[in-house]
C-alpha cells in the first residue's frame, strides 16, 4: 500500500526561483513567485515514487520572520490534517533553513499528533544547477512514510542526514553539509536503497509534553544575551525595560557570563525573571555548578541559546517555579 504523506510549504529557498541556474545567492531579490506546495511537488515529480503526496496550501513566510504565530499555525494544520485524513501515514514541512532549527524544536515540544512530522529544506534554489531541493523532498517524504520514524518526535533531514530537532542547528551560511548535531551526530541516513536509523532521542519530546500552545495568544517573552569580552550588562538591563520574563545568557564555556553582566542577572533573578544559562560554544554541557546555584541560575544542558529560549518561553506557560523550570530543562 502506498503511503499518504501531507507537505505543508511555507516557503524558504527551497521553494525559491533564481534568475538563472547559476543564481544562488540573489534568488531572493529575482522577482520570480515562491513556489507553493503544489507547484514545488510538480517540479520535483520523482516524489510521486516513494509515496502519494497531499499538497496542502499555506503561506509563504520567509523564514526570518518565523515564529510563534506561525508555529501555532503549523500546529494547528497539523492536527487538522491528522484528523481529516485517518490514513496518513506522515507531515512534511518544507521551511526556510535560517529559523528550521527553531521552527523543529517548538513543534517538538508542543506537537500532539502521533504520525512522525520531517522539516526540509535547502541550501540551493529549486531553479539552481544541481540544487539540493529534490532530493531533500523526496528523502523527507520517505523518512516520514517509513515507520521506524514514529516516536522519534520531530526530524529534520537534508543532505541525505535525518536529525533530532532538539539536536541540530545550522552550521554553513551555503554548504550543504550545514545542518549537524554536534554532540551525538545524526539519527540516521536516507540513501538511495532505503531510510537507516541507529540510534533514537531520549529526552521527551512530542506527542508526549507538558506544553500546549493552541489556547496561547503569544509566549511570554524571553530574550538571549550574548557573552563577549567587555560586554558590560547593558543588553540585560535592556532586555528587562522591556518586559523579559526570563533571560538565556549564551554565555562563555563552559557556561558562564561575563563579570559585567553576572549582576544584572542576579539582579533579575531576585526579582523573579528566570535566568537560563547556556553557552556560546555551539557544543557540550552547561554543568550545574555551585556558582550557577548561588546566583538562581538554572543550567540549559546542551541547548543552544536559541532553543533554551524556547524551552524557557514554553515553560513559563506552565510554571515560574525555578526548581520546575529546572526540571524541564532536565527533561526535555
Amino acid at each position: 500500500m502506498t503511503p499518504r504523506i501531507a507537505f505543508i510549504g511555507t516557503g524558504g529557498t527551497i521553494a525559491s526561483q533564481g534568475a538563472g541556474p547559476l543564481d544562488t545567492t540573489n534568488y531572493g531579490s529575482s522577482g520570480k513567485p515562491i513556489l507553493d506546495a503544489a507547484a514545488l511537488l510538480a517540479r520535483f515529480p520523482d516524489v510521486a515514487g516513494v509515496a502519494e503526496v497531499l499538497p496542502v496550501p499555506f503561506s509563504a513566510v520567509p523564514s526570518p520572520q518565523i515564529h510563534f504565530p506561525t508555529w501555532k499555525a503549523l500546529a494547528l494544520l497539523c492536527d487538522e490534517l491528522v484528523a481529516e485524513n485517518p490514513a496518513l501515514a506522515g507531515i512534511v514541512i518544507g521551511h526556510g533553513t535560517a529559523t528550521l532549527e527553531e521552527t523543529a524544536y517548538a513543534l517538538h515540544l508542543t506537537l500532539k499528533v502521533p504520525v512522525p512530522v520531517v522539516l526540509v529544506g535547502a541550501q540551493r534554489p529549486s531553479s539552481a544547477l544541481s540544487t539540493d531541493a529534490g532530493l531533500n523532498l523526496v528523502n523527507a517524504i520517505r523518512v516520514a512514510a517509513n515507520p521506524a520514524s514514529r516516536g522519534l518526535g520531530v526530524l529534520v533531514v537534508l543532505n541525505d542526514e535525518i536529525q533530532a530537532a532538539r539536536e541540530v542547528t545550522k552550521t554553513s551560511t551555503g554548504r550543504l553539509q550545514t545542518f549537524r548535531s554536534p554532540d551525538f551526530g545524526v539519527l540516521g541516513q536516507a540513501d538511495g536503497d532505503s531510510v537507516n536509523f541507529y540510534r533514537r532521542p531520549l529526552r521527551r519530546g512530542a506527542p508526549d509534553t507538558e506544553f500546549d500552545l493552541r489556547a496561547l495568544e503569544a509566549l511570554p517573552r524571553v530574550d538571549i544575551s550574548y557573552a563577549y569580552a567587555g560586554s558590560d550588562g547593558t543588553a540585560v538591563r535592556a532586555f528587562l525595560a522591556a518586559g523579559a520574563e526570563g533571560i538565556v545568557s549564551a554565555g562563555f564555556a563552559p557556561g558562564f557570563c561575563p563579570p559585567g553582566e553576572a549582576e544584572p542577572l542576579r539582579e533579575a533573578a531576585a526579582r523573579g525573571v528566570i535566568v537560563v544559562q547556556s553557552t556560546r560554544a555551539g557544543s557540550g554541557r552547561v554543568f550545574p555548578t555551585g556558582k550557577l546555584g548561588e546566583h538562581g541560575f538554572i543550567p540549559a544542558d546542551n541547548l543552544s541559546p536559541q532553543k533554551a529560549r524556547i524551552l524557557l518561553a514554553l515553560a513559563l506557560t506552565v510554571t515560574r517555579d525555578p526548581a520546575e523550570v529546572a526540571r524541564i530543562f532536565a527533561t526535555y
